[in-house]
């Protein structure tokens, strides 16, 4: 196992913020998950999933989530398969892809929150390609507004110009060489994120047509067509946050990433800028971090219970 998945244990043993959990997915594999209870009493009751990016293990978030859940909402936030705490004794080989998180891992975390709070409404938040989980899961109508951050759909072509070039490198030439090589994509030794499993780097890598519809030669492509009816399907109230300086997730590469998603209820587009959080750069992870949370997460609570965040 990489050197960032005991540092996460330690981590999450150590941190006493949430409890650990194992969860059991349709197809019989544990899941890694961290619950935060909400340390006081709402109304109206609320709930959150949070659904992470590729790569980012899912106690990166612990901060965001810890203070909702000061704010009285309880969160569980997951790995997906071969991430972080969901990672297998041998990653070489293992070939979880994106459907395997959206049909299992995603649809597990939101099971596990349905039936423990079955009279609560189910936020489901979700960072970077986390947005395709989100959807994509089965039973993703149980969450009933969502919240995008920093939402894309890995298309190079809606990177910001002055890093494409070498985003494409390291994402559609290295990328796909080391996982062939390794039998996964040992990005931790290379400080780009997680380790990622070889079919979810491979789905990545190849990613270099504007649709996310399967083309004929794609094996996984019944999967990708029915993930994709999931997101086409859900339809509620919906935040979209994007990052001035993000040169992931684009204002175009949201707008992409919403046209999958037809049916939401006139979905919310805010472009936060680092003036906005009086720092001089958030970027596509910074949204999470405390320095810039203390100033922009009171206002995105703001904008889902307006009037009630005094204090905040």
């Amino acid at each position: 196992m990489g050197r960032a998945y005991f540092q996460r244990r330690a981590e999450l043993s150590e941190s006493g913020e949430g409890r650990p959990l194992r969860l059991r997915a349709a197809d019989g594999y544990e899941i890694g998950a961290v619950f935060y209870a909400a340390l006081r009493p709402r109304a109206p009751r609320r709930v959150a999933v949070l659904h992470g990016g590729a790569g980012i293990p899912a106690l990166r978030y612990r901060r965001f989530a810890t203070f909702l859940a000061e704010w009285g909402i309880p969160v569980l936030t997951y790995d997906y398969r071969g991430i972080g705490l969901s990672r297998p004794p041998a990653l070489r080989g293992f070939q979880a892809t994106i459907e395997d998180w959206a049909e299992y891992d995603a649809a597990a975390a939101i099971a596990w929150v349905r039936e423990r709070f079955p009279r609560d409404e189910i936020l489901g938040f979700s960072h970077s390609i986390g947005c395709l989980p989100l959807g994509g899961a089965p039973n993703a109508a149980e969450q009933t507004r969502i919240v995008l951050v920093g939402a894309h759909t890995g298309y190079y072509g809606d990177y910001r110009p002055l890093y494409r070039l070498p985003m494409a490198f390291a994402w559609h030439g290295l990328m796909p060489a080391l996982t062939r090589f390794v039998g996964y994509f040992p990005a931790d030794r290379l400080g780009l994120g997680e380790d990622l499993p070889a079919g979810m780097a491979l789905e990545w890598a190849e990613r270099r047509r504007p649709d996310l519809r399967p083309n004929g030669a794609e094996p996984a492509g019944e999967r990708r067509l029915r993930l994709l009816g999931h997101c086409a399907a859900l339809q509620c109230p919906a935040i979209a946050i994007s990052i001035s300086d993000d040169a992931f997730a684009t204002v175009d590469g949201t707008r992409r990433l919403l046209s999958y998603f037809p049916r939401l209820s006139s979905p919310e587009l805010l472009l936060f800028t680092p003036p906005d959080a009086q720092v001089r750069r958030i970027g596509h992870f910074g949204f999470f971090r405390r320095a810039v949370g203390t100033t922009l997460w009171p206002r995105l609570l703001a904008q889902l219970d307006p009037g009630r965040t005094g204090g905040a």
